[in-house]
């Protein structure tokens, strides 16, 4: 409910109140008086209570940040600003509990699928590995289940507010000027995307869908490797070659089952050739994520926007180093064109009750 509608009610109320005590004796004034200040306390205490569970978006400016709410938080953000000082930076108040979020992205009997997976390498700790499957392989067999320890240090925005991490913060809208054909072809040199008509398109595509062309690239450099795969070389389906450059619908425990889901997505939507392969999976990120206000690398990888009313389910990968990974892939690109300090968008989200120390690797 709005706080028309509240208004609406409240004026109501009084009136018909008002209405009922010139009407009848001083004792049921006095009784009316007292039952329409418990009722109105009661509207407004609901009022407050909804208003300060909403999620809400407020741009930094410096001094509005409460520090004993949110600890860790300033001192980074201002070394960032200072050294960046075209940047924007976009307090995001999730109204979320850190405890409630990390138990609801960690893994759980009743969950058959975990929804945050790191490599099967020797690179990670021990106690990366999710309890409760330790060493069970997930996606293609060469996956595990991240354990509470891991989602906390990468989820934990105190462990990305610094160069080389927080371009997974960043707004993924096109930005005039900032991204331009020589970054892009910088970024996708050696790669299946290479050459200038490519990078010329992915511009286009971008301007045309306001969305980063520079997150494009790497989103699919991301998803393909440098030297693409089979699906976005074109893969046979039911008679018909497809392309699914975005890994759209990549989902299976082998990887048959992995390409002949997303083979089967693609060809389901009539993607018989690259381009519209891209266009469509460009779309199917606007429409799945950028509108549902998962609108930076690490709200893809995290579902805590409440924007549809439904949270945690709506992850675009299960890789939890996604972010990671692609964040340095942009911020390459935007070195590489020199754009870095173009005015760019960062969004921050606060959790509620957040312990005093960063999480650790």
């Amino acid at each position: 409910m709005n706080s028309r509608n509240y208004k609406k009610i409240i004026h109501n109320l009084v009136v018909n109140i008002q209405n009922l005590i010139r009407k009848n004796p001083k004792k049921l004034k006095i009784i009316c008086s007292i039952f329409i200040i418990i009722i109105l306390g009661i509207i407004l205490i609901n009022f407050y209570i909804q208003e300060n569970s909403k999620q809400k978006y407020i741009e930094y400016n410096g001094k509005n940040l409460n520090e004993s709410k949110y600890p860790g938080y300033k001192e980074l953000i201002d070394k960032l600003a200072k050294d960046h000082p075209n940047w924007t930076f976009v307090l995001f108040y999730t109204r979320l509990e850190w405890e409630e979020v990390i138990k609801n992205e960690g893994h759980s009997d009743n969950r058959e699928n975990p929804l945050n997976l790191i490599p099967d390498s020797s690179k990670y700790p021990e106690d990366w590995k999710c309890e409760i499957d330790k060493d069970r392989t997930f996606d293609n067999g060469t996956w595990l289940c991240a354990s509470d320890k891991a989602i906390k240090f990468q989820m934990d925005p105190r462990n990305v507010l610094n160069d080389d991490n927080v371009f997974q913060l960043k707004e993924l809208g096109y930005v005039e000027n900032a991204q331009t054909i020589e970054g892009l072809q910088e970024i996708t040199e050696n790669t299946f995307l290479e050459g200038e008509n490519i990078a010329n398109a992915l511009l286009q595509a971008g301007k045309n869908s306001n969305l980063d062309p520079y997150f494009i690239a790497s989103r699919l450099i991301q998803e393909q490797g440098r030297k693409g795969t089979v699906l976005s070389r074109g893969y046979e389906y039911q008679g018909q070659v497809v392309y699914n450059p975005f890994n759209i619908n990549a989902t299976g425990n082998s990887s048959e089952e992995i390409i002949q889901n997303a083979s089967e997505y693609a060809y389901e939507h009539e993607w018989n050739s690259l381009e519209k392969g891209l266009i469509g999976g460009i779309d199917f990120m606007k429409d799945g994520y950028i509108n549902r206000g998962q609108n930076t690398l690490y709200l893809q990888k995290f579902d805590v926007v409440n924007q549809d009313e439904s949270l945690y389910t709506n992850q675009y990968m299960q890789n939890l180093l996604a972010p990671q990974s692609e964040a340095s892939n942009m911020l390459k690109i935007y070195q590489a064109s020199n754009t870095v300090e173009s005015d760019l968008i960062f969004i921050i989200p606060l959790y509620e009750n957040m312990p005093e120390n960063v999480s650790e690797r």
